[in-house]
């Protein structure tokens, strides 16, 4: 998987060393390092960004030892979702609040909504929407629509699933 990650170092030598070391460990293959040396973070350290692609195995074993060395990691935009899904809702789903059911999903850190469709005929209709869903694996897709799932069964809405994804 390739994974753009940030980190802030400390302002003193053999940081960038020691960012890049957990990721030799591990056998990732660097694809880039930005490092802006002239810029200071809000705490006062150096952004840096590293791109590089690793076993997907790995990458809480890098971010453990990069954290224990000091260097903070401030996001992870691993891009590691690997499985795709659709799902129709039928029912009063602007009603019932579809940012609160999309938040639920996205709030599980292994899928997220990355795709919302929504048809509302008139006002007192049933509404229908398609969501496309990316999760981690199949067992965190399974996951996410068991969860989409029990959250329609309590806003009194109807999915339909799967349908197929591009």
């Amino acid at each position: 998987m390739r994974v753009s990650m940030d980190l802030e170092l400390k302002d003193i030598p053999g940081q960038l060393v020691l960012a890049l070391k957990p990721v030799s460990e591990f056998k990732g293959n660097l694809i880039s390092v930005v490092h802006h040396h002239e810029k200071r973070t809000p705490r006062g350290k150096i952004p840096v960004q590293l791109v590089f692609e690793i076993k997907s195995d790995h990458l809480d074993n890098i971010i453990s030892l990069l954290e224990e060395s000091g260097i903070s990691v401030v996001s992870v935009d691993e891009k590691r979702y690997l499985e795709h899904g659709a799902v129709i809702l039928i029912g009063h789903i602007v009603h019932t609040d579809i940012k609160d059911t999309i938040d639920k999903i996205d709030n599980t850190g292994y899928a997220e909504v990355v795709d919302l469709n929504l048809a509302m005929p008139r006002i007192n209709r049933p509404s229908s929407a398609s969501l496309k869903i990316d999760a981690v694996s199949k067992q965190h897709m399974s996951a996410a629509i068991e969860l989409l799932k029990s959250i329609a069964k309590e806003k009194d809405l109807l999915v339909i699933e799967p349908i197929g994804v591009n």
